[in-house]
């Protein structure tokens, strides 16, 4: 079992998490994969609580982060949004400064810990 402890970021819109950890990690799977329900798959989640996420997101924000199209004979899809990307790129960024904020008191933390 991995025992690395990391702090995680989520931004609050009222009581939704307009983003978090898990909806940054299903956006760059829907960015790899062209498609919500793989990225579901990929991810281990059903279709649709990785549907729910992406409606989440995209009514916490002013524009779509993501846009899904309706699939037919030649199948449906989802793209990240240009505001998809800028949002994913902002917030991977804050995780970072955050992390390396908290690092030494992580480390003491780490100490507390079973």
């Amino acid at each position: 079992m991995d025992k690395r402890i990391n702090p995680k970021l989520r931004i609050l819109l009222g009581a939704e998490i307009a983003i978090g950890p898990g909806k940054a990690d299903l956006l760059d799977a829907v960015a790899r994969t062209g498609s919500i329900s793989a990225a579901a798959r990929e991810m281990g989640m059903s279709y649709r609580r990785a549907w729910l996420l992406v409606d989440t997101m995209n009514r916490c924000f002013k524009r779509p982060l993501v846009e899904a199209s309706k699939g037919g004979s030649g199948g449906g899809g989802a793209r990240i949004t240009e505001q998809g990307l800028d949002v994913l790129a902002r917030y991977r960024a804050m995780e970072l400064k955050a992390a390396a904020s908290v690092a030494a008191e992580m480390r003491e933390f780490t100490q507390l810990l079973a």
